[in-house]
């Protein structure tokens, strides 16, 4: 299962790498990096990814720019550019596990957060 290479385009660096877990029909949300790339890969289950425009406002139904479901039926890798919108929640499986190869490290004051209801998306939540 293939994650990154250096010389691909989409590589910018690296950071960190770091694991995430997401139960069955739990989302996670809403956070936009001011500096970070995120690569985002699921190597264990199916997580479904929201992606949406910094510019979005909390309108009653939003379009997601990116809706995608990454994982054990759709093995790739998303790269979100700093300054987009993300959330995710997982799908199927009870257990599954994302990993963010990141080109900068963790930095708590590099991100803004929303509560998961700010951005409403249809079917999401």
């Amino acid at each position: 299962m293939h994650a990154l290479r250096n010389y691909e385009e989409s590589f910018n660096g690296f950071g960190e790498a770091y694991f995430s877990s997401v139960k069955k029909d739990m989302a996670k949300g809403w956070k936009m990096h001011k500096e970070m790339t995120l690569n985002l890969i699921v190597p264990v289950g199916n997580i479904r990814f929201i992606i949406l425009n910094k510019n979005t406002n909390n309108k009653s139904i939003v379009s997601p720019l990116i809706d995608v479901t990454l994982g054990e039926n759709n093995y790739s890798r998303l790269t979100v550019p700093p300054e987009y919108w993300v959330a995710f929640k997982g799908v199927e499986t009870e257990t599954n596990i994302l990993l963010n190869i990141a080109d900068i490290p963790h930095d708590p004051n590099e991100s803004d957060n929303k509560d998961l209801n700010y951005f409403k998306v249809e079917s999401f939540l």
